[in-house]
């Protein structure tokens, strides 16, 4: 279970001294807002057209099926999660983002909704009714005594399907789908190696293996095809003239920097440190990783980093090599104590020392679900290396908000963090 944690000015003195001159500070923060939405619309762009990209190279996959076009529609979709996982920050705080968040990076996914699996996966679950419907396999589903019609895989379908009947595992569409889709199972437990799904999965005619090789490729088309429509309504939201942009600025300025503290806090400390690595500590568990499929999730865990360090310095280099900058939060946090700003600035620095160390075993000793097996002193290490430093900036984060005069704040907690018995209850 899921916990919040609440930060404020914690006493009478601390409010004196760091809380009561800081309310000029923000409300004099409305070009942090403006380029904090800029930044916002250039990361979602370029997510965007990394997965306009990816589309091509799927399309390439499908109309010439084979070893080379699987794996140039691989490294498009490892490209495409670099600009993507930068925009995380964004999503805590930001109520539209928030919303939406579940249709494009939702996980972990139970798999046998989508295609068929390996037998050691079992046959079912109590959670789930549909742990092994395999859409791609059967045009006819039932769930809660209603017979789903998929005898045409569209994304009216996959629609209906994503966490349907409320079971968050039922994931059908966005990014981890198609990773699926695209390398396939992880069999290989604390082993090496990631899936290894043959282009055959997805030919055509006599070298089709596994069956219903059709379906398979209309799924993967129609979930890449709903990825680039959900991404281009979000880089919407946050236009001159879009919602997301626009509910920042009704706000005002010291709800504002709750937002981008709120995005901040949670990432680093409830979702990340939390629910994304800790919990994988806990459990030794190589299926708690979050590019499972493709053995990315080094990748996915730096740029989250990336992105903190985005927002609260307020710049962020395209895809294209063109920067995005202007007034940022540590701006504004040095005017009131410039002190804590180098802290906080430290900080960051750390925890991306720290995930930089993790990318670099992962890519030259042993990929991230290795560093979480059991016995593994040294990946261990590297691991909760990164878990503690982003503790640590959240401790920080807890000072700027009291050091900006602002209202208590609610960041996201996690069972792994504040009571880790609870995780094997």
């Amino acid at each position: 279970m899921k916990r919040t944690m609440r930060f404020q000015c914690a006493s009478a003195a601390l409010a004196a001294s760091l809380c009561g001159g800081a309310v000029h500070a923000a409300m004099d923060s409305g070009g942090v807002m403006e380029n904090y939405a800029d930044i916002a619309h250039a990361m979602y762009e370029d997510s965007l057209n990394a997965a306009r990209e990816l589309d091509a190279r799927i399309g390439a996959l499908l109309e010439a099926p084979g070893a080379e076009s699987l794996s140039a529609a691989r490294s498009a979709w490892l490209n495409s999660r670099v600009p993507y996982m930068h925009t995380e920050v964004y999503r805590f705080g930001n109520a539209i983002v928030d919303d939406w968040e579940g249709k494009v990076n939702a996980w972990p996914l139970d798999e046998g909704l989508i295609d068929y699996v390996d037998p050691g996966y079992g046959t079912a679950s109590d959670e789930n009714p549909l742990y092994v419907a395999n859409v791609v396999g059967n045009e006819k589903i039932t769930f809660g005594g209603e017979m789903v019609d998929a005898s045409e895989i569209t994304s009216s379908l996959l629609t209906e399907l994503h966490e349907i009947g409320g079971v968050e595992a039922n994931v059908a569409t966005g990014y981890h789908a198609i990773e699926f889709l695209l390398w396939g199972q992880d069999l290989h437990g604390t082993d090496a190696g990631s899936g290894e799904r043959s282009w055959t999965d997805l030919a055509a005619g006599s070298e089709c293996t596994n069956g219903n090789c059709d379906r398979r490729r209309a799924y993967l088309a129609t979930a890449s095809t709903m990825l680039m429509d959900e991404l281009e309504w979000m880089t919407a939201q946050w236009a001159e003239d879009g919602a997301a942009r626009q509910a920042l600025a009704d706000g005002g300025p010291q709800a504002g920097l709750s937002t981008i503290l709120t995005g901040l806090g949670s990432l680093s400390y409830g979702e990340l440190a939390g629910e994304r690595m800790q919990l994988g500590l806990l459990l030794h568990d190589p299926e708690e990783e979050h590019d499972c499929f493709a053995d990315n999730t080094h990748n996915s865990h730096y740029y989250d980093v990336m992105g903190m360090l985005a927002v609260y310095h307020g710049g962020y280099t395209r895809t294209d090599g063109t920067r995005v900058s202007g007034p940022s939060l540590s701006d504004l946090v040095a005017e009131t104590d410039a002190a804590l700003d180098a802290e906080m600035s430290t900080r960051l620095t750390a925890t991306q020392n720290a995930m930089a160390s993790l990318k670099a075993r992962a890519e030259t000793v042993e990929a991230y679900d290795q560093m979480l097996g059991e016995g593994n002193a040294a990946g261990n290490a590297v691991v909760q290396a990164a878990i503690d430093r982003l503790t640590e900036q959240t401790r920080t984060i807890e000072q700027v908000v009291a050091a900006l005069g602002l209202e208590a704040i609610e960041v996201e907690g996690s069972d792994s963090l504040d009571d880790p018995e609870a995780v094997f209850e």
